[in-house]
């Protein structure tokens, strides 16, 4: 009988740890969890905030996500690839059954501090509050006076395509008791006040967090990595390091050309392109001043990092040799014989650390798809970049950059086919 009676120990046991856990991952969801008090009406905006929401959402960039291609602003559908499968975005306007036209206040506050739903459900972290739980109180209700604004529409969400168990609330639970803590960022009484508005832009309503960071197998990102840098699910554009000298820092830039690059998308150190294109076409130039300002202080600040990089692979004889070629034949009309490019216009090759970076994935993705800068008010009719997937086969364009990479000076590893074709697996070509 007594091995009997050690196995029902054991399994109480476990009964016991598994209950204790729950009971953890239970506490941890509720942490700094927002009351939500019943049956108060809704005051109804002034114009003054309304406006005020109006250009905070402008900076979380919230129509991006949450508008399908043609179709109605902030009514949702748009889907987010992730890793574990399609998220739809939802309809922010005010409708009644699809939108949030039943929602208070406290709902939407609950929902970007807590990552909450109004019935209680926990959201997706594709919608990123984990970034949106720095955003404050009286933002939060700024933002939702103006969506409370906008024309209402009648589009239903749509349910995400989520795999299992991805898709279910337990698995969620889980994850947020892993990875996700909710608060407002403190201020930091050692930093002036446009250092502290930058922080709370760049980390808070700006999101830049979500894609400059890189994120472990479950999606979350790493602790401690926060800004250095990371493959973009799915879209498979690199979102490179801001604390690297080697790849996005811009603490040795002057603070102008920091705020022209995120205004207008071009300044004399870089222009922008990829997923950064449609982020400043879309929200950052149309910030002010100030603003902006205080962004570029905070960014300058941060600690710089020389990241490691592997041993550079040196491309062929053979393989420079009909770089060399192909660059004159399809590159030098425009970025120059000697990599010097066009100021104001085709950005030079030479020393340029877009081109140099140890991760060569966004060369491989504007040579396939082109580089389109953003059109803004600083830069009306920019200049672009032609795609070359159907004009270069795989192994011409990893010749092209490998010589793009080695030429005027510059030293970096050469660029695979394989590189290349993976690339142009991933865009089902």
């Amino acid at each position: 009988m007594k091995p009997r009676y050690v196995l029902y120990g054991w399994v109480v046991g476990c009964v016991l740890l598994l209950a204790a856990l729950a009971g953890v991952v239970v506490a941890l969801n509720r942490l700094d969890e927002v009351p939500l008090p019943a049956g108060e009406p809704i005051a109804p905006a002034t114009p003054k905030l309304i406006e005020r929401g109006a250009y905070l959402a402008r900076a979380g960039n919230c129509v991006s996500c949450h508008t399908r291609q043609g179709g109605p602003a902030f009514a949702g559908g748009r889907a987010i690839d992730t890793p574990f499968g399609a998220v739809y975005a939802s309809n922010l306007t005010p409708h009644d059954a699809t939108g949030l036209g039943l929602w208070t206040p406290d709902d939407f506050w609950r929902a970007m501090h807590n990552g909450r739903a109004r019935d209680g459900r926990l959201l997706v972290p594709a919608f990123p509050y984990t970034s949106y739980t720095h955003v404050t109180r009286a933002d939060s209700d700024a933002i939702y006076a103006y969506l409370r604004s906008v024309a209402p529409v009648d589009q239903p969400n749509r349910p995400h395509s989520l795999s299992f168990p991805f898709n279910t609330q337990a698995a969620l639970a889980v994850w947020r008791a892993l990875f996700f803590r909710p608060g407002v960022l403190p201020h930091q009484a050692a930093q002036s006040a446009e250092w502290n508005r930058g922080a709370y832009l760049v980390l808070g309503l700006g999101h830049c967090a979500a894609c400059h960071t890189p994120r472990n197998a479950l999606g979350a990102p790493r602790a401690g990595a926060a800004l250095r840098g990371g493959l973009i699910p799915v879209q498979n554009w690199y979102a490179p390091a801001l604390t690297s000298p080697r790849e996005a820092a811009v603490s040795a830039w002057p603070l102008g050309d920091v705020v022209a690059l995120l205004k207008s998308g071009v300044s004399p150190q870089a222009t922008v392109s990829g997923p950064m294109a449609e982020v400043v076409f879309r929200s950052l130039q149309y910030l002010d001043e100030a603003d902006l300002r205080a962004m570029a202080v905070y960014l300058r600040s941060l600690p710089q990092e020389d990241k490691a990089e592997p041993p550079a692979a040196s491309p062929s004889a053979t393989a420079l040799e009909k770089g060399q070629k192909l660059y004159k034949q399809q590159c030098a009309q425009c970025h120059g014989e000697r990599g010097e490019g066009r100021p104001g216009a085709f950005p030079a090759l030479a020393g340029n650390r877009a081109v140099l970076m140890a991760d060569t994935t966004n060369l491989v993705q504007v040579v396939l798809q082109g580089g389109y800068p953003p059109a803004t008010a600083g830069n009306p009719r920019p200049y672009g970049m032609p795609p070359f997937m159907q004009s270069l086969h795989d192994e011409e364009i990893a010749n092209l950059l490998s010589y793009i990479r080695n030429a005027w000076g510059n030293e970096a590893a050469k660029v695979d086919t394989i590189d290349v074709f993976r690339a142009r697996e991933r865009r089902g070509s």
